[in-house]
């Protein structure tokens, strides 16, 4: 049950309704997701820029408050020196009663000084009071500035030489008409809530931003974390890429601020006159575009609300419309069933589905038609395959689709072993590298020829055949429609070609090669020199054979000439060539043999024949062998001059008294 609910879920899911239905859903959750993408992308594209340009104007506005704030500072203290004379410089009771006189002044410093030209520090008024301090700063370079170039000065981030916590010192040179008698000074602890605390804590509007006020070399003066004070900016990972960029740029103090690349973050920055200051400041790009985030969260759920409504009415109304294409679908499928008529059932209906139906309704009509024709068709055929006197066969992608009943006898398979086969079946693989079937056939069919052969068959029964095999394609011009087989057994023809072929180059009653054989293969050393070297020719005349069929007559002569063949054979190689030269006459071709070896085996032939006892009568019919030996030399140049000089050896044999070897010169 659960496989059919599968099988039928499926089939749904692959139904045209289901695709046109998924291909709506999809443009709906393609369009709707592609506008969301751009509206949001765009919202924070403008959003982000927006936010850049605030906090440009942010920084812009710190620096200036900052500078604002330091101008004011030095202008307190420029207030001051013109009530501070020389002669209360140098009165300690004056001096005290002066600093003591001046709240409003300490009120603006964490620390304030009065310092003689020389550096010593006449009095000193904290949080804790007035002291008379023994210290000198003499060394200092704000102080040195301010007395070298008598004007109020800033210094740069340092320790207090009394406090030893973070400070900024401000100086305001004291001078009459004689020039600089005293400086007085003030400081502001970077650590305490001083000039710079309110500008860098928290603020109720940019409680996520960093602000840090850094010197031109990096040198941290305001930070949130009072542990970075004095540290590198370099050293806050928030800033330190926009730090590289702001150094890599040439260090600007610009008052109208600058926009900074830090990944992930938005960094601005802008410039302090007077000090040469600059102020940083810092914000997360995702924390800016959290709100946008969440709408984007709360859109795709609405769009996802909306796609599945969108999508549930769409599959209804497809339903509704498509109800003629279900009906023709269960028509069609039932479209060649034998026991309902072409022309019936098919539903009415108008617009494409309607046209679909006729179309339809005609095909089956036709393909009815068509069918009949093709069964009358098939029936003539196999009345054909049946009688014909070769075998044949249909075969398509190297399988046989259909086969005669003579192709069955002569490979002993039934039609049911053969069809649906590889044509490998039957067809034995060629030997020696030879191209396969496959090859040849597409070789002439690409040539517009068909394909005629000669083939080894094997049959069911594992025998083995030859055949001649006819393939043609079936089309010209689309072979990979088939081709048609055409095989006819002739074993018989090729064992009698062989035996004809056989007796031409042997002789009957020896089995040895016959003189043009041996004259062949003569030519051909001749022809290879120096490749055939060295090579010899054993020319052998049977002594005393007259007398046999003199006296036992030419069936005891034929009988001997058989056993002396016989002995040859046994005493040489399988690759050299023996032949019966005429009569009682015979001859070697030695191939790759020395002078030396040759002579050696003609030795053992005489032995061979020499040991002949033929029975007859009482007795016994013997003969011998008297045999020249001529090694092939570069001064040969015919096969009748190589046999004369073999020929001659074996007179000289026979002059010698017979059963001898000669060689020849």
């Amino acid at each position: 049950m659960k496989t059919d609910w599968l099988a039928r879920l499926e089939s749904a899911l692959g139904s045209l309704k289901a695709r046109i239905t998924m291909g709506g859903i999809l443009a709906l959750v393609l369009g709707i997701g592609l506008i969301t993408t751009v509206l949001v992308g765009r919202t924070e594209h403008d959003l982000l820029e927006s936010q850049r340009q605030r906090e440009l104007s942010e920084s812009v506005r710190t620096a200036a408050l900052l500078g604002h704030n330091v101008i004011q500072l030095q202008r307190v203290l420029e207030s001051v020196t013109a009530m501070l004379d020389e002669p209360t410089l140098d009165d300690p009771a004056a001096l005290k009663a002066f600093m003591q006189n001046k709240p409003v002044m300490r009120n603006f410093f964490a620390t304030v000084y009065v310092a003689t030209p020389d550096g010593q520090v006449r009095i000193v008024a904290d949080e804790k009071g007035l002291s008379w301090p023994t210290l000198n700063i003499r060394d200092r370079q704000y102080f040195s500035l301010t007395l070298a170039e008598g004007r109020p000065t800033v210094s740069t981030a340092l320790r207090g030489s009394i406090s030893g916590e973070p400070i900024v010192a401000f100086t305001q040179p004291v001078r009459n008409a004689n020039g600089i008698y005293g400086v007085l000074g003030g400081t502001l602890r970077l650590s305490s809530r001083d000039l710079l605390d309110g500008l860098v804590d928290a603020q109720e509007s940019d409680a996520s931003s960093l602000i840090v006020v850094t010197d031109t070399q990096g040198l941290v003066l305001a930070h949130p974390d009072r542990k970075k004070l004095l540290h590198s900016i370099s050293d806050e990972p928030r800033l330190a890429q926009a730090f590289k960029a702001w150094q890599a740029s040439g260090a600007p103090i610009e008052p109208q601020g600058v926009l900074l690349p830090q990944a992930r973050e938005i960094v601005s920055a802008a410039g302090v006159p007077g000090p040469d200051w600059i102020v940083w400041r810092e914000r997360s790009e995702a924390e800016v575009l959290a709100p946008v985030k969440a709408a984007r969260e709360q859109a795709m759920v609405w769009a996802g609300s909306l796609v599945a409504v969108l999508s549930a009415g769409l599959f209804l109304i497809l339903w509704w419309l498509l109800q003629p294409l279900t009906l023709l679908e269960r028509r069609a499928q039932h479209m060649f069933d034998s026991g309902m008529k072409a022309e019936d059932g098919w539903p009415n209906a108008d617009g494409e589905i309607g046209n679909l139906g006729k179309v339809l309704r005609q095909v089956g009509i036709q393909r009815a038609g068509l069918e009949q024709l093709n069964s009358e068709m098939i029936s003539k055929l196999r009345s054909v395959m049946r009688a014909a006197p070769i075998g044949i066969a249909f075969v398509r992608d190297r399988r046989f689709e259909l086969v005669s009943d003579e192709l069955c006898r002569m490979l002993a398979y039934t039609a049911d072993d053969l069809l649906g086969q590889p044509v490998d079946l039957i067809v034995v693989p060629p030997e020696n590298d030879q191209p396969d079937l496959a090859a040849l056939e597409k070789e002439a069919f690409a040539s517009g020829n068909s394909y005629v052969g000669e083939r080894r068959m094997r049959r069911g029964d594992a025998s083995r055949f030859w055949a001649r095999l006819r393939s043609r394609p079936v089309d010209a011009a689309q072979t990979d429609l088939g081709s048609i087989w055409t095989l006819v057994n002739i074993e018989e023809q090729r064992n009698a070609r062989r035996a004809l072929e056989w007796s031409a180059a042997h002789d009957g009653l020896t089995g040895l090669a016959n003189r043009q054989r041996f004259d062949q293969q003569a030519q051909r050393l001749i022809g290879a020199r120096p490749g055939s070297l060295p090579a010899a020719l054993v020319f052998i005349d049977l002594d005393h054979f007259k007398a046999v069929n003199d006296t036992a007559g030419h069936l005891s002569g034929d009988a001997m000439l058989r056993a002396a063949a016989a002995a040859i054979m046994s005493r040489v190689r399988s690759g050299d060539l023996a032949a019966r030269i005429g009569g009682d006459e015979f001859a070697l071709l030695l191939e790759q043999c020395s002078h030396e070896a040759a002579v050696g085996v003609a030795e053992d032939i005489v032995a061979s024949i020499s040991a002949i006892a033929l029975p007859w009568l009482s007795g016994s019919l013997q003969v011998g062998a008297s045999i020249g030996v001529a090694s092939l030399t570069p001064e040969i140049d015919s096969v009748d001059a190589w046999v004369e000089a073999a020929d001659a050896a074996c007179y000289a044999a026979k002059a010698a008294g017979r059963g001898v070897v000669r060689v020849g010169r």
